[in-house]
């Protein structure tokens, strides 16, 4: 399926509302949990979540406020309760990554050695703590072998093999739900939690997403597409949540 911004005007789906819909379904079910989107998809999809299936989430400004689905401020979050959420597994994060491996350990530090690195990125920043003391999933905009490697060239954020490495005090609260791209959905839920093929976006081949993966995925028997959008959800991403098709300046339609 090839799109342009004409038909997302006319009301076919997008390649972009599908990765929107795959973002807000990482925190179906997740309760009274603090949603950390980073980004602009991320975002637009916990906003979704939170006005249709996961009323429960509790969303921040970034700095020291709740805020409502509708983007305004509705409480104070003191740093203290934030750290709270943060060290028992009460916040889900969707961060982006530089670089993926098949066991979820992200890069956003350096790209090369490390003593002598070919490019700088932003730095581990609070990647280790992320991981480890809550569900972290991913946002990755374009699916490449640059960012889908066979091992990262530094962990920032870790994976199941260095976690299970590192012993219980490191798996407590270690879990990746869900990577989401541009061209799919992934997971980790196979027996020694490499990363699997979830579903495709409608338009997509699996041998694209092979051909765009730097490592053999597990594949399932059948792969099934990502769910569409209702017509509810449509509405609500295109009239209030993203009236200005932001969206697709990150995933073109």
């Amino acid at each position: 399926m090839t799109t342009t911004t004409d038909d997302a005007a006319a009301g076919v789906v997008t390649r972009a509302d599908y990765c929107v819909i795959a973002c807000a379904e990482a925190w179906r079910g997740s309760g009274e949990t603090l949603a950390s989107p980073m980004g602009l998809i991320p975002g637009i999809g916990a906003r979704l979540a939170r006005r249709t299936f996961a009323p429960g989430l509790l969303m921040t400004d970034g700095e020291a406020m709740l805020i409502g689905p509708d983007g305004e401020r509705e409480g104070w979050l003191p740093y203290r309760q934030h750290l709270e959420f943060v060290t028992r597994g009460g916040r889900h994060v969707m961060m982006g990554a530089s670089q993926l491996d098949r066991f979820g350990n992200q890069n956003i530090s350096c790209i090369g050695d490390w003593q002598q690195p070919a490019r700088q990125l932003l730095g581990v920043r609070g990647a280790p703590v992320n991981t480890l003391n809550n569900p972290t999933s991913y946002w990755v905009p374009k699916h490449s072998r640059r960012v889908f490697v066979d091992k990262v060239d530094m962990v920032s954020g870790v994976g199941y093999d260095n976690a299970a490495a590192a012993g219980p005090s490191a798996t407590r609260f270690h879990h990746l739900p869900r990577v989401v791209t541009n061209l799919a959905v992934l997971d980790f839920d196979t027996p020694d939690h490499a990363m699997r093929l979830a579903s495709l976006h409608p338009g997509v081949t699996v041998e694209e997403v092979r051909e765009a993966t730097g490592f053999e995925l597990v594949l399932p028997d059948e792969v099934p597409y990502t769910r569409e959008p209702t017509g509810d959800e449509l509405r609500l991403i295109r009239e209030e949540l993203d009236p200005r098709a932001l969206r697709h300046r990150e995933v073109p339609a």
